[in-house]
């Protein structure tokens, strides 16, 4: 009898010790892009078309394909812009990025990138590039940087035809100016 106490008692001291246990059991991740994806691609190279004429190379490490094939979710997107006669006109990088084939816009989040053909680079967390009209813009922060030269302020316009940049808010920076000879 004894050795039966003795028995439940070292049971019911185990007992305590695991429910005293602070650790907590493993939680599984949330859903992922990959739970919902068409396809998945390594490695990708898409050639950015305007009524047939190249205007862009989009490649990524990984593109999970959604949307019956009409959304391309990019990790480490990458893109090389060039004119309708093939020049460069800048290239686009980011952590993340989003195409889509029926609007033609391509998105980019996550430390994005942008060097212009004349030496600018753009820094911001986000911005939009629409096929169409060839205009790169975003509603956020950003620093653009040519040389010593720097501009600071939030939401741009940047139209590639043209080579025009325009600031919308909060507008700064240190960057020379030409004035005109007298």
């Amino acid at each position: 009898m004894r050795r039966v106490i003795l028995a439940l008692a070292a049971c019911g001291a185990l007992a305590t010790a695991a429910c005293s246990d602070k650790k907590q059991p493993p939680v599984a991740a949330g859903p992922s892009v990959a739970d919902s994806a068409d396809q998945i691609l390594v490695t990708t190279h898409y050639l950015l078309t305007n009524s047939g004429i190249k205007r862009g190379d989009l490649t990524a490490d990984t593109a999970f394909i959604l949307g019956d094939g009409t959304r391309f979710d990019l990790r480490k997107a990458h893109v090389i812009f060039t004119t309708e006669s093939g020049a460069p006109q800048g290239t686009m990088d980011g952590n993340r990025g989003v195409y889509s084939t029926q609007t033609q816009t391509l998105e980019g989040w996550g430390n994005v990138v942008l060097k212009t053909a004349d030496g600018r680079t753009l820094k911001t967390p986000h911005a939009t590039y629409n096929q169409l009209s060839h205009i790169i813009e975003s509603d956020t922060s950003y620093t653009i940087t040519r040389g010593s030269d720097t501009q600071t302020g939030i939401g741009f316009n940047y139209n590639q035809n043209t080579g025009s940049f325009k600031c919308l808010r909060n507008c700064g920076g240190n960057f020379s100016v030409m004035l005109p000879a007298k």
